[in-house]
């Protein structure tokens, strides 16, 4: 409990100094245009830009993050600049109208939003400073001046830069390194907690202990998430604090990449542990704790050194013995029982992984043909790209983006001018500083943009009200309005949307002068805030009219359609060929985690979408689907190394253990027979096309159906206890086969550590194999709730 409170407690510190740290930027933009020198206010004429530029760079952010932003803001106006002085000789302030300005707005908003390469701060503060610049130009009319006007907004939107630089240099600064270095050493403690609770739980001698040890287990491996993302997050602003780490120090930059592969293995821990149905585990004597205690110090004093000394900082690693090397980790007694034994050897397995990295036959004996081809290939794969970067096009993904942008704030320029020129400004600026380039859920985000809105209008002019007898102070209310909306950022039902739209409702009423009554001015916002969040919705819709659950049913066959290929690429032979074999389960693998990771954004998106007229999305279910195709991906993580490593090391033992492998690979031949017909089915099930495929059936009369007796055409039946027993007894087959094979191992030719490694990577092979077809069966039965 003690923990929990502590994290609390640094969660609400962090929060707060990032807070005022926003507050000190805000101070700065609102004292130099409200009371600073009158030469300097006359350049300063769009506070508002000031005000947009600090939120959006400032926010949560470190040292390095800022610079980045710093510097992205200068890009922005370099970008708007020198072609809004161009459009505006040309054509001449006089004669811009309100259907010229939008379509300027459009054009300078395609063309800065295609290039993939332009980073998307950059491109939101262009759009915002284009809108100024054009809008501004309707407004004012031929007063407006050519050279002048592009100036101003640009000098706002130095002064917003300049201002987040200096609120996080005041009063210390927020070091991304500092970030880094503090997450790494947390992980590492709780990396090492973490293991000391999994060997304690599979030591336990009650049931009851172990299930009070996994709760503990589950908390941490929230926190280590965490500490993983802080660490990926604040890498870009490392580099950007200290740019000599890229070639001293290159291995920094796969930091994050580092900790997931050591996150992976105890989360694997911790779920088969959980998979133990009985305590205490048979094999578990006195001897296999001391060798789980052994390993759990050796691991912790591996934690111990990155926790002292970062692991980019470290040019060191902790030696080890030479006889600990060549000594065996471990040898069976006696024979091992499967399946109930399997969870504990798998994490011996894991802890070896742990230790001393993946287990490759590389690391026995150095392979030079193998380096040399990796080698070549890494040469050819980077002179591939350097050829390729200039002449890439632009994918379909970013010309949906810059259409988007460019309709989007086309229409909105051109409405809202014509409800309100003078107010046009915010129609087009509410939504320019919001894009993002992927999917978004945009109903979600229109409304906590429009409810941000409001409350901070509505909080401005309540304290213009209370403050009009000293009109100078109202600025003072604004400080614990943006600290407010500082932690708002982190509320689900506001997020970031939502909390910028709020400070920044509140700013431009209490940071500016000259606008008029400011209740007129919040109803004049408010409308022109609409008008801009409904152009946003329509174009969205109509460049994107596929529902996020739409979308999430085709990543989810898409997903199993892989796992399929997954499962059709798992052999086991001792051959050199096989070697190709497992690349090929690598890149499928890849593949099986990218679309994964969509699925999951879609998931998050489908949660958040109102239904309509639709059905609701089924969330539960898919959630569930979602944790089992993320452990079957960890699952073959693991499969790919086991199998390199017996199919290099098999060889090197003994010629008779073809045979033996043979009988196993015939037994997983089998199985995989079984999982992809069943696979198969659950993908077209899940398919998209699968309802069209089904109406076509129905009208050529190729399906027959039943509705007056109750008989869906949808309802197919994926499982059967024909099939469920079928699998069980294949995997009983493999299980006994494996057995074999590790009876054999002791009594081959070679190096006693070299075995007992084959013996773990074996049963490792049938741990992770027992549990990609349970995982498999789970699924079946999800993908069969969802129908």
């Amino acid at each position: 409990m003690n923990t929990i409170k502590d994290q609390n407690r640094a969660i609400w510190r962090v929060r707060l100094v990032s807070a005022l740290r926003t507050v000190i930027a805000c101070s700065i933009v609102g004292c130099t245009t409200l009371y600073g020198p009158a030469p300097l206010r006359r350049v300063l004429t769009y506070p508002s830009v000031s005000y947009v530029t600090a939120i959006l760079i400032v926010s949560e952010a470190t040292l390095g993050d800022t610079l980045r932003g710093f510097c992205q803001a200068l890009y922005a106006t370099v970008q708007v600049l020198f072609p809004s002085w161009l459009s505006l000789w040309i054509i001449g302030p006089a004669r811009f109208t309100r259907e010229l300005a939008a379509v300027a707005v459009a054009i300078s908003t395609f063309v800065v939003a295609l290039p993939e390469s332009t980073p998307l701060l950059t491109k939101r503060l262009a759009f915002g400073q284009m809108v100024i610049v054009y809008v501004g130009t309707v407004v004012h009319g031929s007063s407006t001046g050519s050279f002048m006007h592009p100036i101003h907004v640009a000098s706002s939107t130095t002064l917003g830069a300049l201002a987040s630089v200096l609120a996080v240099l005041l009063p210390f600064p927020r070091l991304a390194y500092r970030e880094v270095r503090k997450a790494c050493r947390l992980y590492a403690e709780n990396a090492s907690q973490r293991l000391s609770l999994v060997v304690e739980a599979i030591s336990a001698q009650h049931t009851s202990t172990t299930h009070d040890l996994i709760a503990q287990q589950k908390y941490l491996s929230q926190t280590g998430l965490k500490l993983v993302q802080t660490v990926n997050n604040n890498l870009g602003g490392m580099v950007w604090e200290s740019p000599q780490i890229i070639f001293l120090k290159p291995n920094c930059a796969g930091l994050g990449e580092k900790l997931q592969d050591m996150e992976i293995p105890i989360r694997e821990m911790e779920r088969a542990l959980s998979s133990c149905t009985l305590f205490p585990v048979d094999m578990i004597d006195e001897e296999f704790k001391e060798l789980l205690q052994s390993l759990k110090l050796q691991i912790r004093l591996k934690l111990e050194h990155d926790k002292c000394f970062v692991p980019f900082d470290a040019t060191t690693a902790p030696e080890v013995k030479g006889d600990a090397l060549e000594k065996p980790l471990w040898m069976p007694k006696t024979n091992i029982k499967m399946p109930e034994n399997l969870p504990a050897l798998f994490l011996l397995y894991c802890m070896e992984f742990l230790l001393n990295g993946s287990p490759s036959a590389g690391k026995i004996e150095d392979n030079p043909t193998k380096k040399t081809e990796e080698s070549n290939k890494s040469k050819s794969d980077d002179q591939r790209v350097r050829s390729c970067v200039f002449l890439r096009s632009p994918s379909s993904q970013s010309l949906i983006f810059a259409l988007k942008c460019s309709v989007s704030l086309g229409l909105s320029v051109l409405f809202g001018l014509m409800y309100n020129t003078e107010n046009g400004y915010w129609s087009g600026l509410t939504i320019a500083i919001g894009f993002v380039t992927g999917r978004e859920a945009t109903f979600i985000v229109a409304n906590a943009r429009a409810q941000g809105t409001a409350m901070g209008s509505i909080y401005g002019v309540l304290c213009s009200f209370i403050f009009q007898r000293v009109y100078d102070l109202r600025f003072l209310p604004l400080l614990p309005w943006i600290v407010f909306t500082s932690f708002l950022i982190h509320s689900r039902t506001y997020g970031q949307a939502g909390a910028f739209s709020a400070a920044i409702g509140a700013l431009l009423i209490l940071g500016r002068k000259g606008y008029g009554a400011p209740s007129d001015f919040a109803i004049a916002r408010l409308t022109e805030a609409t008008i801009g969040l409904i152009c946003f919705i329509l174009v969205e819709l109509l460049l994107n009219p596929a529902r996020a659950a739409t979308l999430a049913k085709a990543e989810l066959s898409e997903s199993i359609g892989l796992l399929r290929e997954c499962m059709e690429n798992i052999i086991l032979r001792p051959h050199q060929k096989n070697m190709s074999g497992s690349r090929k389960l690598r890149e499928k693998q890849h593949q099986l985690k990218y679309h994964v990771d969509k699925l999951q954004h879609f998931i998050s998106e489908a949660q958040m979408e109102p239904n309509f007229w639709f059905m609701p999305f089924q969330s539960a279910s898919y959630g569930k689907l979602l944790g089992l195709l993320s452990r079957l991906v960890n699952l073959l993580h693991f499969v790919v190394y086991q199998i390199e490593f017996t199919s290099e090391i098999s060889q090197r033992l003994e010629s008779s253990s073809e045979n033996l492998l043979q009988n196993m690979n015939d037994d997983l031949e089998l199985l995989k027979d079984t999982v992809s017909s069943s696979l198969k089915q659950l993908e077209a099930a899940t398919s998209t096309r699968s309802l069209q495929v089904l109406k076509e059936g129905l009208q050529t009369e190729k399906i027959c159906c039943d509705l007056e007796m109750g008989k869906s055409p949808n309802k197919q039946t994926f499982r059967s206890p024909d099939r469920d027993e079928g699998v069980k007894g294949i995997l009983s087959s493999f299980l006994q086969h494996l057995e074999e094979v590790i009876d054999k191992i002791y009594t081959w030719e070679g190096t006693e550590k070299l075995k007992s490694q084959m013996v773990l990577c074996l049963t490792g092979i049938g741990y992770c194999i027992h549990s990609l077809a349970t995982e498999i069966m789970e699924i079946e039965k999800e993908v069969k709730d969802l129908q």
